[in-house]
């Protein structure tokens, strides 16, 4: 034991200096940072700032990969541009056929009317003879072969009615007429519809590349004039940044609304803007 306090004894006031200046200069810190902590705050701010910020090289080659994407994405806000054009061009075609074939089904109905009125009027007294007979069969003939030339029936209606299925060539020709007119009314309807349909696509597919065009036309603005980025509040040992987050402001615009497409009818529809 004497051997052990005499090997340990004279290292304890050597290691009682070193503790006492450890303290010493703990406590000259922390009174420093109680007296005047801007200036600890500044220097330790700065230097994890320098710390957190990319280098020219990153900078550089991030500027690089912007200008990059926004090329691409102006070029492809251009090809949308034109889409857009190109489908608005081809949904003002499909109106125009449209309000032609409502137009020629209104005047299809006209003949209608005017020829059911005719047909209700006591039809004159003809003899039936086979000579008669012939001249009505001869005159449905070659009025089948005019509305098919007119693209009023089709071939294979042309056809039934050349071949009397179901088609009676000793009628009247007023009778005749008016049956004829009835097909062609219905075929020009059944045109009417379907121009219709075709329209309402046409409308649908102008719709949805206007709003792509708007999109990429908003994201190649965004890529051209980024917003600038806000500063990210640092916390260490409780001393924060000399600057606070702060809150981007929103530039982009409102976005706007489809309208839904209304059954087409008469007359002309708005010109939708994009």
């Amino acid at each position: 034991m004497q051997t052990v306090f005499s090997t340990v004894l004279p290292d304890v006031p050597q290691a009682a200096g070193i503790w006492l200046t450890l303290l010493a200069v703990a406590a000259i810190v922390i009174a420093a940072l109680i007296v005047r902590p801007a200036l600890f705050r500044s220097v330790f701010g700065d230097r994890i700032s320098e710390a957190a910020m990319p280098t020219s090289l990153e900078l550089a080659e991030e500027a690089r990969e912007r200008a990059r994407y926004a090329q691409e994405v102006d070029v492809a806000a251009t090809r949308a541009a034109a889409t857009a054009d190109r489908r608005r061009t081809e949904w003002l075609a499909a109106q125009e056929e449209v309000e032609e074939a409502w137009r020629a089904y209104e005047a299809a109905e006209e003949d209608v009317r005017r020829l059911a009125v005719a047909a209700a009027l006591p039809l004159p007294r003809t003899a039936q003879t086979p000579a008669e007979y012939a001249d009505r069969e001869r005159w449905l003939h070659r009025a089948a072969l005019d509305a098919q030339r007119r693209k009023e029936i089709t071939v294979e209606q042309l056809n039934d009615i050349l071949g009397h299925r179901g088609w009676d060539p000793r009628r009247h020709p007023v009778e005749q007429e008016l049956l004829l007119r009835r097909l062609v009314r219905d075929n020009l309807r059944a045109r009417q519809r379907a121009a219709q349909d075709r329209e309402q696509a046409a409308w649908q597919a102008a719709e949805l590349a206007a709003a792509a065009a708007r999109s990429l036309r908003d994201e190649a603005y965004a890529a051209t004039c980024p917003a600038p980025e806000s500063q990210s509040s640092l916390s260490i040992v409780g001393l924060t940044a000399p600057e606070a987050t702060r809150e981007l402001p929103t530039t982009g615009r409102p976005a706007e609304i489809t309208r839904e497409l209304p059954p087409a009818g008469r007359g002309r529809a708005a010109v939708p803007v994009y």
